[in-house]
């Protein structure tokens, strides 16, 4: 349409020309002219009028197919869609399993994204850091002596690490790799940290001459110190807050000065000592002036020169001043401590009792007021000023507690290991603990019978003091060996063996005690001794007996099973109780076989005794009634059978000791003729029999006897016990009580029997 509004333009324009140009006459012969060029004029405009139509249907056709060949391709995609959709639906399974791998890939991006920020956040320091470079620059300051320096390189170094690994510790607090990687790179840092702290701790040892010829450079070391003791101060406080402190913090370098200083000060008393006794006669005199004028001079220093090298807080010279004090009190007991002559020891009590604290030494003007001697402690106790022979006493007493108590703790060891204790010539178990003992009382006894008899008696009456006390500790570990072994019966493994040498061991401590007072006691000192060593004996006693009493209370809880059968159902039907009972005993005493006779002889006495008690507690018990006299028949000599039964084994194990084994059993066989007895009526004679030979048996105890024959009334049981009360006591003296041990089940207070 713009093309068609052109031409009508150019047409307009020239007909308007061609009506110009006819105005005139002399023009009309050109007519025929325009009405050509005209005539050419819209022959091309009519030819591209048709070619721009042309040009448009063209475009038509070209965008039908084009229109054409995007529908075709939207079939295909709708078609492809569908295609996906349907693997989609069919792997979904899959898509769902590999959930777990894209929340890794999640959590590895975003430790990527972390490390990255870590790493460009921290470049700026990684940069500026040169390790190596910087680490030997500060060792070449450190050893040119530039300590300030080469400290604030160090604490440079110290702080990018320290930053570095917070950081870390920050991102990741459980990452450990990186930084052990930090720490390493770092490495020689530690190092250099060493070196400069030997360096320091070199000048604080010659401090007391380094301040008189540089103490710039002591200044410079306490300055370090200084600023270590406030990176640690700072690292505390980072550590209260977030949790991270940096390897080697804190560094207590102000603590350690302390320490070196300490030291320095003990080695300097300790070697002052030139001479010996065999190369000179004075040479305590000698030693003790040197001390003292080695001690005043330093404190002089310490007080005019030192104190100004060192911060207020430090309190240098009154730290210095009980560092002295300390070393020369510890000298000062040393030297008390040896062997000193007569002369030797006026020398040492006079040094310290007079020169120590005069004005040639600790009351010197120029020391006040700092110094005062009046509150001093004294450098030895006054037992030894009185006496230094007292000072061998006090610490002979001291010694001898310590190794009595590191005797009890090896013997202790001993006891639980899983190997027999030795045994001695004759085959008794026992330990090393007397044999160590009683040596190292001889060779103080014989030490002190060296010097006069007064400190051999002194030092005997010591030793049986501290055996004394030494032997109740003793009952009390035995008696907690005992408690843990009853929270598990399996260890020790050894429990029996050992407990048998421990109660062999109160026998051999008997012996030695009368042999160490028959060589080392005056006839006439005995009467001041016997009772201590009467309390020794006691509790020695006590121990043995308690060791033979947790030996059999071994014995019965392996009886217990067996001696709860007695007089049941099961036992009357022929229940092997007893027998098991006594291979049991048995088998004990065969390890038993290892104690000694006084003390084996009571164990064989008490188990016995125990047997028999279990056994009329059983019949107490009233497990069983019997029904008829058959029964009674049966019980009653199955009951005297089991006595002869233990009659013939504690005679077999009590062989050659002489004691009387009859006894006992017959108070088994007594109650058992109560229980045979066929004719009621003879009861109440066979009860008055039973009660008049063991007086102490009770009201409930016939109750109980009555109840397990089956066959008494309760007022047949009423009247035998009311006669019997009534009836006259003829006790035996000879007999031991065990009735009175035995508790039967009642409901009333039961009364002994007239």
């Amino acid at each position: 349409s713009t093309m068609e509004e052109t031409d009508r333009e150019a047409v307009a324009t020239a007909v308007q020309r061609v009506a110009g140009m006819l105005q005139r006459p002399d023009q009309l012969d050109k007519v025929e002219q325009y009405r050509r060029r005209e005539a050419r004029k819209k022959a091309s405009v009519e030819a591209r009028l048709k070619a721009a139509i042309q040009s448009q249907l063209d475009g038509v056709r070209t965008g039908l197919s084009q229109l054409h060949n995007a529908l075709n391709d939207v079939k295909d995609i709708q078609q492809s869609l569908i295609d996906v959709n349907k693997d989609w639906r069919q792997s979904i399974n899959t898509i769902e399993n590999l959930k777990d791998c894209f929340d890794c890939l999640v959590f590895i991006f975003y430790i990527l994204i972390a490390s990255f920020y870590i790493f460009f956040s921290l470049l700026p320091s990684l940069l500026l850091v040169s390790v190596p470079e910087i680490v030997r620059e500060t060792q070449d300051l450190i050893e040119r002596g530039e300590l300030l320096q080469a400290h604030r390189k160090l604490m440079d170094l110290e702080c990018s690490r320290d930053n570095l690994m917070y950081e870390q510790y920050r991102m990741d607090s459980k990452n450990t790799h990186d930084m052990n990687l930090i720490h390493t790179y770092f490495g020689d840092m530690q190092k250099l940290s060493e070196e400069l702290a030997k360096q320091l701790w070199m000048v604080v040892q010659r401090s007391l001459v380094t301040v008189r010829r540089d103490p710039t450079l002591l200044v410079s070391v306490v300055r370090i110190i200084e600023r270590e003791e406030k990176i640690d101060r700072r690292m505390l406080d980072r550590k209260k807050q977030t949790g991270f402190i940096p390897p080697g913090r804190p560094k207590k370098w102000k603590e350690k000065m302390f320490n070196i200083l300490e030291r320095t000060v003990s080695t300097r008393i300790e070697g002052t000592q030139a001479d010996t006794r065999e190369s000179d006669k004075m040479w305590l005199v000698r030693h003790l002036e040197i001390i003292r004028k080695y001690v005043l001079d330093d404190l002089l220093v310490a007080k005019t020169l030192l104190d100004q090298c060192f911060p207020p807080h430090y309190d240098i010279f009154n730290n210095l001043l009980n560092m002295y004090h300390q070393a020369l009190s510890t000298r000062m007991q040393e030297l008390a401590a040896e062997d000193l002559e007569a002369n030797e020891i006026v020398s040492l009590l006079s040094w310290v009792l007079n020169t120590y604290k005069s004005t040639e030494m600790m009351g010197n003007s120029e020391l006040s007021p700092e110094v005062d001697v009046n509150s001093l402690n004294a450098l030895i106790s006054q037992n030894v000023v009185d006496q230094l022979l007292s000072k061998y006493m006090s610490t002979l007493t001291s010694n001898i507690i310590g190794w009595l108590r590191k005797a009890l703790e090896t013997d202790k060891k001993d006891w639980i290991k899983e190997t027999e204790p030795e045994a001695d010539q004759d085959g008794y178990y026992q330990t090393t603990l007397p044999a160590i003992v009683f040596q190292m009382f001889e060779q103080n006894l014989q030490v002190a019978a060296q010097i006069n008899e007064d400190l051999k008696t002194k030092v005997l009456l010591l030793c049986l003091q501290q055996m004394n006390s030494f032997l109740t500790r003793y009952k009390d570990e035995a008696q907690l060996y005992k408690e843990e072994h009853l929270k598990n019966r399996q260890y020790p493994q050894c429990y029996v063996q050992y407990m048998i040498a421990v109660i062999n061991n109160c026998q051999t401590f008997k012996e030695s005690i009368i042999s160490l007072k028959r060589k080392y006691l005056k006839t006439d000192m005995e009467d001041t001794l016997s009772s201590s060593h009467t309390s020794m004996d006691a509790t020695l006693d006590i121990i043995a007996k308690d060791g033979c009493s947790s030996l059999l209370d071994e014995v019965f809880m392996d009886l217990e099973p067996h001696l709860n059968e007695l007089m049941t159902k099961k036992w009357l039907m022929g229940s092997n109780a007893v027998g098991t009972i006594c291979v049991t005993v048995e088998d004990y005493f065969n390890d038993f076989a290892k104690i000694k006779k006084p003390y084996k002889k009571t164990m064989t006495v008490e188990a016995h005794r125990r047997v028999v008690v279990e056994y009329i507690r059983a019949i107490m018990l009233k497990r069983i009634s019997f029904k008829n006299a058959e029964e009674r028949k049966e019980g009653a000599e199955r009951m005297i059978k089991e006595a002869e039964q233990f009659r013939f084994l504690f005679k077999k194990l009590a062989a050659g000791s002489g004691e009387d084994t009859e006894g006992l059993c017959d108070i088994i066989e007594a109650i058992a003729e109560v229980i045979k007895l066929t004719d009621p009526s003879l009861l109440y004679l066979e009860v008055s029999t039973l009660v008049s030979k063991y007086p102490d048996i009770r009201d409930d105890h016939i109750a109980a006897l009555l109840t397990v024959r089956g066959d008494a009334s309760r007022d047949m049981k009423q009247t035998i016990i009311e006669t019997l009360d009534q009836g006259p006591s003829q006790p035996n003296p000879n007999y031991v009580p065990i009735f009175k041990e035995i508790t039967v089940p009642t409901l009333t207070v039961p009364k002994l029997l007239k």
